[in-house]
Formats: C-alpha cells, structure tokens, sequence
C-alpha cells in the first residue's frame, strides 16, 4: 500500500508563527495538559479512560541504596 504526503495541510511558518498558535491553541494548565495525556494514553493502550488498569505492583521493586 503506497502512502501520498498531502502537501497542502501544511505550510512553513516563522518562529514566532509557530510561538504565537501553540499559545492561543495549547492548553496552558497543568491539569488541562494531565487530562488530555491520559485521553491520549486511554486511546493508544485502548482502555476505558474512567476506569484505567491498575498497576501490576509484583513487576516492579523498590530497594534503599547503600553506599
């Protein structure tokens, strides 16, 4: 399967083009940013978002370092 580039839904832009749309456009706040992190995640790991899997805590261990 070939896949075509549209190279009309882009465009080159300046600096300070790019500085201004992520500040109008971007969520600002970190619980904004958080939210929209874990709809990402729940999607791409197809979960639902309101009841995320729990942690599989025998995975993992945690030890003091000694020196």
């Amino acid at each position: 399967m070939a896949y075509r580039l549209d190279r009309s839904a882009f465009h080159a832009g300046t600096f300070e083009q790019t500085e201004q749309y992520h500040m109008a456009c971007q969520p600002t706040a970190y619980a904004d940013r958080l939210r929209v992190a874990a709809y990402l995640n729940s999607v791409a790991y197809r979960y639902d978002p309101d009841k995320p899997p729990r942690l599989d805590r025998t995975a993992f261990s945690a030890r003091k370092h000694t020196s």
